[in-house]
């Protein structure tokens, strides 16, 4: 399948973003630990929540998590301390996606998981018991999601968990954003030091929960009013919080600095969540250096707009887009090439735009399986019209109504099997 996209001329249009796929898988996490009934509101119907909602549901032998690489983390951290023997594993990709380090410290806790088939990856065999945890030390510098997985696991070790992340701690605000829900339900965990995070022994407590809107999802909003560069134009998203604990939330002020500003209604009725309104002045900005080791999922989409409004960047604290769906930093040096924008890398974290221009051959984007390929590349047919996406199913991951939402909002789409 591929999509021939075409966009409107201004933007007028108020969309209701997904429910939030990070909060909705720690939530469900913290929820089977909990052994609660009351299931979480507005829960995702993303394919990474989905597949989360079978296993604890229906919690069969083999579970296939397919390309949910959160999933994945979470549940292998899950099933090693609920009794029961179960088979975890997931597409070819997900098989070739490291996850060593987080076995290594389940195993050095007295989890029982044995690789299935190629040592430090998926698939898992994983027999489940009740361990002891107590103190140990983690790499933190490759994925959050190791440490999230571990943490939300705490409060039902039989020591607790007092855990030491050692080099560069990736995607802090994620770490945050777990530790604020484990305590949402009861938990006793914070930090203890710069490094380090203690759990107490306390156990979960099951109660009414609210899954907030995907502040991760707005990006494309922003992006497309950035690219239109329009200040007539003007997009509502419904149902943020403003004083979000979303890593992603970081948006509204990175494209504050390419023209795009935000403006909070609040809506009484949205139960504290606001009505976001974007408007569009115009950009100066000459370059862009970012560190995005905090937000990592932004780094797509800021990466596509600033090329295509011809803004030189410097983007560092990539490194954990090597291991994603795809390698993001070779998927998109590949599809801005099609697009006629040199990029170059760096140290396997940093990638580079310093203005180099080549023919572009306005090919089909490809999208790897990757959902935020197809969403952040979606908007560059603003600048490109025509522009064709492949396989650009793959939004179901994350946004499974991005395509509804842009034909809402005047997009035109042909759809080409």
């Amino acid at each position: 399948m591929q999509y021939i996209l075409n966009p409107p001329a201004s933007l007028n249009a108020d969309i209701k973003l997904p429910s939030s796929k990070s909060i909705s898988n720690r939530a469900l996490i913290i929820h089977a630990l909990s052994k609660g009934h009351l299931l979480p509101e507005n829960l995702s119907v993303c394919d990474d929540t989905e597949v989360i909602v079978n296993a604890l549901m229906y919690n069969p032998d083999v579970i296939d998590i397919k390309a949910a690489g959160t999933a994945m983390r979470f549940m292998t951290a899950y099933l090693s301390v609920t009794p029961g023997e179960h088979v975890i594993t997931g597409t070819e990709r997900m098989k070739q996606r490291p996850i060593r380090i987080l076995v290594d410290a389940l195993r050095y806790i007295g989890a029982d998981i044995e690789y299935v088939g190629e040592e430090g990856f998926p698939p898992l065999r994983i027999k489940g018991h009740p361990l002891d945890g107590g103190y140990m030390e983690v790499p933190a510098n490759i994925s959050s999601q190791y440490i999230s997985a571990l943490l939300m696991i705490g409060p039902v070790l039989k020591n607790g968990l007092e855990l030491k992340m050692t080099g560069e701690i990736a995607s802090r605000p994620y770490i945050d954003l777990t530790l604020w829900m484990m305590r949402e339900f009861g938990a006793d965990a914070d930090w203890s030091d710069v490094d380090t995070v203690k759990v107490t022994p306390k156990p979960y407590q099951q109660h009414k929960y609210l899954i907030e809107n995907d502040w991760s999802a707005s990006s494309y909003w922003y992006e497309m009013m950035a690219l239109l560069g329009d200040t007539e134009s003007s997009v509502s998203l419904l149902g943020l919080f403003d004083a979000s604990k979303q890593g992603d939330s970081i948006v509204k002020y990175i494209f504050s600095l390419l023209g795009v500003k935000t403006r909070f209604v609040n809506e009484e009725q949205q139960d504290a969540a606001s009505v976001v309104k974007l408007k569009t002045l115009p950009c100066l900005l000459p370059r862009l250096d970012y560190d995005f080791v905090a937000a990592p999922d932004l780094a797509q989409t800021i990466v596509v707009t600033c090329a295509l409004m011809n803004i030189p960047f410097r983007f560092t604290g990539l490194a954990s887009l090597k291991i994603k769906e795809t390698d993001r930093i070779e998927a998109l040096k590949r599809e801005l090439l099609k697009l006629g924008y040199v990029l170059r890398d760096e140290n396997d974290d940093t990638l580079i735009w310093d203005g180099t221009r080549c023919e572009p051959t306005f090919e089909p984007i490809d999208t790897y399986e990757d959902h935020r390929m197809a969403m952040a590349f979606a908007p560059a047919a603003i600048k490109c019209p025509g522009l064709r996406i492949n396989n650009p199913h793959v939004v179901t991951k994350s946004y499974p109504q991005y395509w509804d939402d842009l034909e809402k909002a005047g997009w035109k789409i042909e759809k080409v099997k």
